[in-house]
């Protein structure tokens, strides 16, 4: 299988959130057939849904993989599990959540896994990070991202700072 493209939602509000997501940046770069090839800067958000909760740190990562997208889906939320993550009820505070955005241009609706993310154009805390890194995107079956940007230009979100590198790949040749 050919590598495709993929964006990843990441987000954390226990724990030491920002900490959280950056150990997940690592987690996705070490996926089988995969790599990080980029990275949204942190941003901190307030809880959507079921509000009485701490502050979220939420980013998006574009990964290159040849994993099936229910594949990926598995990856992400075995992730999820080595991190901790307890599904207790939904939209309950999280130690880490990851949601597959975007794969390719495919457009599907099945059991669990529903592309692109049903959602995701509702959410500054999405679209703002995935535009910081892929801004002329276009979103299958939606168009441009910065139409959808638009729409959400009134929630409330804050760039914040981090100091995460890339860990060297083992497969990487440098000259």
């Amino acid at each position: 299988m050919m590598p495709v493209h993929a964006y990843i939602a990441l987000g954390s509000n226990l724990t030491d959130p920002a900490q959280q997501v950056l150990r997940a940046f690592d987690a996705l770069n070490s996926l089988p057939n995969s790599r990080l090839i980029a990275r949204s800067s942190l941003y901190l958000t307030a809880p959507v849904g079921y509000a009485d909760q701490p502050d979220f740190i939420n980013a998006v990562a574009h990964i290159s993989t040849q994993l099936a997208p229910h594949a990926l889906l598995d990856a992400l939320l075995a992730i999820e599990h080595q991190f901790g993550r307890e599904r207790t009820f939904q939209n309950a505070p999280r130690i880490l959540d990851l949601d597959v955005l975007l794969y390719d241009n495919v457009i599907q609706h099945e059991a669990g896994l529903t592309l692109p993310h049903p959602r995701m154009h509702e959410r500054a805390f999405v679209l703002v990070p995935l535009a910081e890194i892929a801004p002329a995107l276009t979103i299958p079956g939606r168009g441009a991202i910065s139409v959808d940007l638009v729409n959400v230009q009134n929630q409330d979100l804050q760039r914040v700072a981090d100091n995460w590198q890339a860990p060297p790949r083992k497969d990487s040749h440098h000259g």
